[in-house]
Order: structure tokens, then sequence, then C-alpha cells
């Protein structure tokens, strides 16, 4: 299994001033926390895509281009490029850009985009939400197939056999397909033979079993086998010292998103009660220190028949950057080695925590 971590680019505090970071500030520390990710021996950090002000991912591959220049093995992914209120010619260029820079890392996770802010900062109708994706999705395909492309759509120009330029230093560039909980999109995914990223932020990873099943179904019809229908998850993570070290401080931060999100969508607001559920043995984050993390990854590779990704989101705006950086080098160097020794039977290894 690869480890891997997602970064929305929060923008901050300086905890010691209670003011603001600077932009600027907070995308150094960015920065400086995938090179802590990439010594670290984190196989992958993805960068998320928003167009708001409390974020600074409105331009994800720039942000991994800088990576690139200061990593040497960890592979950079979007998580996820809102594809729909993209052109998908302008992102091929531009992760086609990042695969050469970095000498063959880069991947991408596509998606609808849970954030819908750049359907109208963009010009595009929320109301074609799906059309506009399953479109430009076939475009992204088949410019990963082809450097001149024969194509028509209804959202954008028609291509006839224009060069599309320059291709990546991998022969097939990786493209991720990010859902929620649609059965469609997880449906899509495996007809495509497309990699799987499931956000699960909230609920039992164990509803979302027959979402992956109907994946793999989907695409061993569709004719792909059975080791290239990978499944990823990203879900709420965080490492530390001690399970309620890292509680604690991942609490006030969350808190805080939590909020933020919950007036947005009428979710009422969270408390530490619930928080602490869960980070129970069979809740929704990964949060506590590396044994209880990397129990809890083992839960989930389990009970979702097999996990070939997991990545932390670790976006915390309140958290200091000298625990931030911690919690990667704990991920990295103690949690990671732990889920990668292979167990004879994964459900075993989780026999303690169903009971």
């Amino acid at each position: 299994m690869q480890i891997g971590i997602d970064s929305f680019a929060a923008a901050g505090l300086d905890l010691g001033s209670s003011q603001a970071l600077s932009d600027a500030q907070r995308l150094a520390q960015l920065l400086e926390e995938v090179e802590q990710a990439d010594r670290s021996g984190i196989d992958v950090f993805g960068v998320g895509e928003h167009h708001r002000s409390d974020y600074l991912d409105s331009a994800p591959s720039l942000i991994l281009a800088a990576a690139a220049a200061r990593t040497t093995r960890i592979r950079l992914t979007s998580a996820v490029t809102v594809l729909s209120a993209d052109d998908p010619v302008r992102v091929f260029q531009q992760f086609a850009t990042l695969d050469l820079l970095s000498q063959g890392r880069a991947e991408m996770v596509v998606g609808r985009g849970s954030s819908v802010e750049a359907y109208p900062l963009f010009g595009y109708d929320l109301a074609d939400y799906d059309s506009l994706f399953a479109e430009k999705l076939g475009l992204l395909l088949l410019l990963r197939e082809q450097t001149e492309v024969h194509w028509s759509g209804r959202y954008r120009p028609p291509l006839s056999g224009q060069g599309v330029y320059p291709r990546p230093l991998q022969a097939k560039l990786p493209i991720w397909l990010g859902v929620g909980g649609t059965p469609a999109s997880f449906a899509r995914a495996g007809s495509l033979g497309l990699p799987l990223m499931v956000a699960i932020i909230g609920g039992d990873f164990r509803r979302f079993r027959p979402l992956v099943d109907l994946y793999r179904q989907a695409g061993q019809q569709a004719g792909y086998a059975a080791d290239q229908l990978q499944v990823g998850v990203h879900a709420l993570g965080f490492v530390g010292e001690s399970d309620e070290q890292a509680r604690n401080a991942y609490y006030p931060g969350f808190e805080r998103m939590m909020t933020t999100v919950g007036r947005e969508r009428g979710w009422g607001p969270p408390n530490r009660a619930q928080f602490e559920a869960a980070c129970g043995p069979t809740g929704p984050y990964m949060i506590g220190d590396p044994q209880t993390v990397a129990q809890k990854v083992r839960y989930i590779d389990g009970v979702l028949g097999g996990v070939s990704r997991l990545t932390f989101q670790m976006t915390n705006a309140l958290m200091p950057h000298a625990e931030m950086l911690r919690a990667i080098e704990l991920l990295g160097t103690r949690v990671a080695p732990l889920v990668r020794i292979p167990t004879p039977d994964r459900l075993a290894s989780i026999a303690p925590v169903l009971g």
C-alpha cells in the first residue's frame, strides 16, 4: 500500500502572535511539508483545487512544479483537479510539463469537485455538473493516448488534428478518478479502467464497500484485470506522539474548518465528543499515535477489500508548522513501515477491532 498526504493549502495563523500568515509564508511552509514528506518516505503528495479566500491552491500544478524542484522521489498529484470547470487540453499540458520537470513523478486525480465555486467563476452552469465532467474526461483520456486529436463536443471548440504538446515523460500519465458517494461515479471509473480515489470524510468506512465492489464489478465486466482496478482512499488523518497529543493538536483547526463548511452546507457545528468517537477504532478519522493510526489503516484496507493508496488529509489552519512537520515525519517513518508489512490475512489483522 502507498501512503500519501493531501493538502488544501489552507491560509493559516502565526500562533505566536495570532496574526494571519502572509500567503507567501504559508506557501513556503507547504513546500517545506512536501520536502519533509519526500525525506520521510511518503509515497505521494497531493494538492487540492479551490477558488476561495481561505485556500491558496487555485493553481495546484504551479505548487506541484515548485515542489518538484525541491524533491527527488515523491510522486506529485492533484487532489482533485476540478476538470468540469477547466479545459482538458490545458490540464494535460500543465501536468505533462510537471511530469517532465519532476522526471516522471506527476499524476492527477480528476473530479467534479465538492466545492463548486469554480463553475460560476469560469462561466459554467451547475446544471451541467455531470455532463461537463463526462465530456471533458473523455477528451482528457483521448489526449493521453494521442498527440494529434480529432474531437468534437458540446462544451469546447472542436479539435481537428492539432498537436497537443509537450508530451509527458511517462508513457501513460496516471489519471485517477476522484469520487464521493455517487454509485454512477464508481461504475464510471470501473468501466473506464481508471484507478479510483474515494474521498471519505465522515461515516463508517464499511458503508463504502458496496460502492467499491460496484467499481470492481464494472471494471471486470469491461474487461479490465483485477490488478488494474486500484482503489485509493482520501480521509482525515494526523499522527502524534500519543493519541491524546495528536487529537489535542488537530482538534482546534478541525473545529474551525468544519464549522465554516457546516455553515455553508447546513451541517451542525462539531463537538469534541463526536470528534473523539470518529477517532475510535472504526471511526472515519485516522488520528492518533503511530500504532493507532497503523491499526486504522489496516482496518480500512480490510473492510474495503484491499486499498492500493491511502492519503491523509492533514490540512489544518491552526496547526503549528513544527507539529505538522513532525506528524509528516511520523507518518513516513513510523506508520508507513507498519502498514507495508505483508499480512497473510488482512481480515485477521483487524479482527480485534471488529470483535
